[in-house]
């Protein structure tokens, strides 16, 4: 009999081990979000950024790019934010777009634009600022809602460093990428900030909790050094 319990629990365990082996094994092989795109796809978007600002900064043309030569995964649609940064650190700018409807190379191209010339936060960048400029893209994944039922729910759910998430309230809308986290890594703190961004009251998100809507996405983040790759 101790025989039988003895082989059965060794059987338990060689099975164990082979199913661990071969989930890590799929896991390994499959490549994690932030793979999705190579180093040359990355720099080639970076760099597409760039000259885009330099073209339309300095003679108001949008560059023109032969869609043919590009990898497909470029030509997906994608929604994407960029952002500019003075001396690596300042904010200069920052615009995206969360619909999907262009392809991801152009989505770029626009947003850096944009960026530069249409935060109304900033006065417009100019041609002798970009070499002090440093460029940061963040492809995004579609928003899902976040369902909460009340404050705590809501902080419960929220995932720091990883979830973007987008406040909607009878006055508008407001948005945080994953990368804000970094700055503010108090989930309370976080949600006040993003209300107060919108003009509305910064406990808004807790005391009218049922008149908002709460989305969240992730983003594969990449950045240059400044000045350039």
């Amino acid at each position: 009999m101790p025989i039988c319990v003895y082989n059965m629990k060794q059987g338990v365990f060689l099975y164990t081990v082979i199913v661990t082996i071969l989930f890590l094994s799929i896991c390994l092989s499959l490549p994690a979000m932030d793979e999705k795109y190579t180093l040359k796809e990355k720099q080639y978007l970076l760099n597409l950024a760039r000259r885009a600002l330099g073209s339309y900064l300095k003679n108001g043309i949008v560059p023109e790019v032969q869609a043919g030569s590009l990898p497909e995964i470029l030509k997906e649609k994608r929604a994407c934010f960029v952002t500019l940064t003075e001396r690596g650190h300042k904010l200069r700018g920052c615009i995206g777009l969360f619909e999907a409807k262009a392809p991801l190379y152009e989505n770029v191209i626009n947003r850096a634009i944009a960026a530069a010339t249409k935060d109304p936060r900033f006065s417009p960048v100019t041609y002798d600022e970009l070499k002090d400029i440093g460029i940061e893209i963040s492809v995004l994944t579609l928003p899902e809602e976040l369902k909460f039922d009340s404050p705590q729910d809501l902080l419960s759910k929220l995932q720091p460093k990883e979830d973007g998430v987008i406040i909607y309230s009878r006055y508008g809308s407001s948005t945080y990428l994953p990368q804000v986290w970094q700055q503010i890594p108090d989930k309370e703190i976080f949600l006040s900030h993003l209300c107060n961004k919108q003009g509305i009251p910064f406990d808004y998100w807790r005391t009218n909790y049922k008149d908002i809507r709460v989305e969240i996405y992730h983003a594969i983040v990449f950045s240059e050094k400044q000045g350039g790759l």
